[in-house]
């Protein structure tokens, strides 16, 4: 019945808006990381050649221009929702509209009923196990977005994958050998290649901070690719490619860099082991390596049942990069606080030859804000704060649905000006 019931919503939506995505080219990004900077590469590549654009991400919807913060508790909306968005960005004039996916939504059949002109698929990791049952069943929501774009009445269909990725067979064999379907693989290397014919340095830290901010992590290179691949099967100017690249200015909350010196402080919104490795991984390689600095942690893990198993393995993942670990709070939902923490505190001290056996060099500070503070005050030149977790949402979800207002970039500039001015008054 449940399936009916959002099948229905589905339906009852696009007829409602008056089938808006007729009048778009509308392209969907799915997989379990990088969606949003992907989705914001390429709107900026195409503003950047003249095209009227809007865009539905996790972050913000914005259409041709026009920007507010998205307030829907779910990475991607209701059906209702979208097909708002897709009606409002065809009366703005908009002529590419670009849609983030989930594996959520594609059950709740939220991405059915709209005329897909593209889709991409970026990665997968296990992430939602509990909700989807397994890792399998995660995977094949995802693939089933790619059926569903089949079903758009719209020809040709273009399908980018990435091509480093372990389950990319699943996607293109769903999609291979359909009419009119054409598949474009991309990778880290075809970026590389490409960039190096343009005269850019990205073989080193300082080659891409020179070009652009966000280039610095690996993970950004590999969205990058996917936005270059779309623009160059679009016909996209070079000269529009390479503007856009060199002005992005990066995703909120996505290797957010707040400050640089005298210390760097990053905020990301990793939330998986994956991630949080990732992350982990370009902050040391574009800064701590570089100066010899220190890599400082600050690490929460979501309650409200969700991946409970993920919180030993995102210790055990600190304990392998950082040299301090601030254990904070970050959604606990009804779930206890400092239980959260403790389980991954297990995984922090359990990895084997774990430093923090000996060192002890990590805390358990329950109020976030006074985490973030005892991070960024000792903070020494060249060390490199991280606070992951939260990113670029709004609020922090305690007990009983209530949720406390939560800004991460602002907290982080308010409390290394607020350092700074102490230093200078001599407190």
């Amino acid at each position: 019945m449940r399936k009916i019931y959002h099948f229905l919503l589905a339906f009852l939506g696009n007829v409602i808006y008056g089938r808006p995505s007729r009048h778009l080219t509308v392209i969907g990004v799915t997989g379990t990381k990088g969606k949003s900077s992907t989705l914001e590469l390429l709107n900026a590549v195409l503003e950047s050649a003249g095209k009227k654009t809007a865009l539905l991400s996790s972050v913000k919807r914005r259409i041709v221009g026009s920007e507010t913060k998205k307030v829907s508790g779910n990475t991607m909306p209701g059906r209702f929702f979208i097909q708002r968005f897709l009606r409002d960005a065809v009366r703005a004039g908009a002529e590419y509209a670009f849609v983030e996916v989930t594996s959520q939504g594609v059950v709740q059949w939220r991405d059915r009923f709209i005329d897909w002109d593209a889709a991409f698929f970026m990665n997968l990791s296990p992430e939602h196990i509990e909700s989807h049952g397994s890792f399998e069943n995660y995977r094949a929501a995802k693939v089933r977005f790619f059926q569903d774009v089949l079903r758009s009445r719209k020809r040709p269909k273009q399908f980018f994958v990435n091509a480093e990725d372990e389950n990319k067979d699943y996607f293109i064999r769903a999609v291979e050998g359909a009419p009119d379907a054409e598949i474009f693989p991309f990778d880290r290397q075809y970026f590389v290649r490409e960039a190096e014919s343009w005269g850019w340095d990205l073989k080193t830290a300082s080659g891409r901070r020179a070009i652009a901010d966000w280039l610095m992590p690996d993970f950004n290179i590999l969205n990058a690719a996917a936005a270059l691949r779309f623009a160059t099967v679009r016909g996209v100017p070079l000269a529009a490619v390479q503007k856009a690249f060199r002005e992005f200015a990066g995703t909120p909350g996505r290797f957010d860099l707040v400050i640089k010196e005298p210390f760097a402080a990053i905020v990301d919104y990793a939330h998986t082991p994956d991630s949080l490795e990732k992350i982990y991984s370009a902050a040391q390689s574009s800064f701590a390596e570089e100066s010899g600095g220190k890599l400082i942690c600050v690490l929460g893990s979501a309650g409200g049942g969700r991946d409970k198993w993920k919180r030993k393995v995102m210790g055990g993942i600190a304990a392998k990069f950082c040299d301090e670990v601030i254990l904070t709070d970050e959604d606990p939902y009804d779930e206890d606080p400092e239980a959260i923490i403790h389980e991954i505190e297990a995984g922090l001290l359990q990895t084997p030859n774990s430093k923090f056996q000996i060192s002890k060099n990590y805390w358990k500070v329950l109020d976030r804000r006074e985490a973030l503070r005892k991070a960024l005050y000792g903070a020494l030149p060249g060390d490199v704060v991280v606070a992951t977790g939260k990113g670029s949402e709004s609020s922090i979800h305690i007990a009983k649905k209530r949720t406390i207002p939560w800004n991460e970039r602002e907290i982080v500039k308010e409390l290394v000006a607020e350092r700074f001015a102490n230093e200078q008054s001599g407190v």
